[in-house]
């Protein structure tokens, strides 16, 4: 059976980080994960958490100063990135996240390369969790560093640290890649995580240009067992977009 993780930050953002979790227990997902937390009081996040016996699988680091997103990959801005590297580490800690999305930010060239691979060592150097990098689809996020599977595969390829990993979100390669079976497949033994929403709205995954039921189960059949996150935009309430969650579990 399909295991569902939902992620509050587009689930449920516009209730606090535990009011969130309860809410995704309550639905009948099976673990949860978040963006942002920080502004999250850790004692409540903990207590929910616990009551609810679910997981966290991750949580990201700042995206910076408004309009940015991420800082990793900003040549000149180590020191604020390895901070707010250290910072989601601590945060992680506390609430036993099991991943660090490190985001890269918007930049280019071999510069930022270097620079981002200097903050990813950096941050494997700081924690065992697994660190994970995600491609970002142009449409969405035009001039992001990371755009692809293949150029995030380099730079995992190049650190050569067994817990940077690839987090492969369904929708923004189906965006900007396509071929999703097969890429999921080439690429299952870089991939510390798996999202999905619908292409090209980024809505529920129960229409659109992807076939999630054939999709589950080609990543079943790969032997994924680890809880896929709903990372999609509901249109209404959240408890309203979830006659899904049943159909293709």
């Amino acid at each position: 059976m399909t295991q569902f993780s939902a992620n509050l930050g587009f689930l449920w953002n516009n209730i606090p980080l535990s009011e969130a979790i309860y809410a995704a227990a309550a639905a009948g997902f099976d673990a949860v994960e978040c963006h942002w937390p920080y502004d999250q009081t850790i004692k409540d996040v903990q207590a929910a958490l616990r009551n609810t016996s679910l997981t966290m699988l991750g949580l990201n680091t700042r995206r910076g100063q408004p309009g940015e997103n991420g800082l990793a990959a900003l040549p000149g801005r180590e020191g604020e990135a390895r901070a707010a590297i250290d910072e989601a580490i601590a945060y992680a800690n506390a609430i036993d996240a099991q991943a660090i999305h490190v985001m890269s930010g918007f930049a280019k060239g071999p510069d930022a390369k270097a620079t981002f691979l200097e903050n990813l060592r950096y941050a494997t150097e700081q924690t065992e969790r697994t660190i994970l990098i995600e491609p970002l689809n142009r449409h969405d996020a035009p001039g992001y560093f990371l755009e692809t599977t293949d150029q995030a595969c380099d730079i995992i390829h190049t650190l050569g640290h067994p817990s940077v990993k690839l987090m492969f979100d369904c929708y923004h390669v189906g965006r900007s890649e396509g071929d999703l079976t097969t890429r999921l497949e080439a690429l299952l033994d870089h991939i510390g995580h798996i999202q999905f929403a619908s292409v090209p709205d980024r809505g529920t995954p129960d229409h659109g240009e992807l076939n999630y039921p054939m999709i589950f189960e080609h990543i079943a059949a790969l032997g994924w067992n680890k809880p896929l996150g709903a990372e999609y935009k509901p249109t209404g309430p959240t408890a309203d977009s979830l006659s899904w969650l049943q159909s293709l579990r």
